[in-house]
């Protein structure tokens, strides 16, 4: 299975992409912002990194947004899901295992245990 980075713009993204050029592994681009992302794909990252390091509670239009004022799972996720622009980006999901935000560490400790 192929390595997936789920993002937008911005340069957390550039620097991820940047790091798996320059160790020459392949990945599969997917611009959330522009395609949206699957209920599936969602669940499976959640799953793997914990819904609360999903959302970008940084933004402005996270704190604007519904789902910064609840703790109910299902619409926390149909939030992400109407907009990918409130997800921590880029998204990396390597079969089970999956990342938000920018994490050389982890994607080095893949690497390092032939996962990549």
């Amino acid at each position: 299975m192929a390595l997936q980075i789920y993002c937008g713009k911005g340069f957390d993204t550039q620097k991820a992409e940047r790091f798996f050029k320059e160790r020459r592994i392949a990945y599969q681009r997917v611009d959330v912002l522009k395609y949206g992302i699957g209920r599936r794909e969602l669940e499976s990252v959640a799953a793997a990194v914990g819904l609360d390091a999903l959302c970008d509670r940084e933004s402005k239009a996270f704190r604007e947004s519904v789902i910064a004022y609840t703790q109910d799972r299902e619409t926390i996720l149909a939030g992400l899901l109407e907009r990918p622009q409130l997800l921590r980006l880029p998204l990396v999901r390597n079969g089970r295992l999956a990342t938000a935000g920018f994490c050389p560490e982890v994607w080095e400790r893949w690497k390092a245990e032939g996962k990549l």
